[in-house]
């Protein structure tokens, strides 16, 4: 073989190092951007999740507000009935007492 040759041989070489390299450099950058979409996606689907948790926590604090709000409602409607009949009772007795 003469220089030539083995130049022409080099260089073939070369141009099939460079085009290996280029395509392990292709493949990698294909698996960084599939890795990082599934890690974006995971992430995104965690904080989804948690945004849907803190959604219903809120909203179960929403309903127990209502029903302690509708008891005390209850509560206080109950005091004012037992109020009026204590009144009543207290009336009658009062008149009971003066007609005797």
């Amino acid at each position: 073989m003469n220089d030539a040759d083995v130049s022409k041989q080099i260089q073939q070489m070369v141009r099939f190092i460079r085009q290996e390299a280029e395509e392990k450099a292709n493949e990698i950058l294909v698996s960084a951007e599939e890795e990082f979409n599934i890690e974006k996606l995971q992430l995104v689907e965690a904080e989804k999740k948690k945004i849907r948790q803190e959604y219903e926590r809120k909203e179960k604090q929403v309903q127990v507000r209502k029903k302690i709000e509708y008891s005390m409602q209850l509560n206080a409607s109950r005091i004012k009935v037992l109020q009026a009949q204590d009144d009543m009772v207290n009336s009658m007795k009062d008149g009971a007492g003066k007609e005797l």
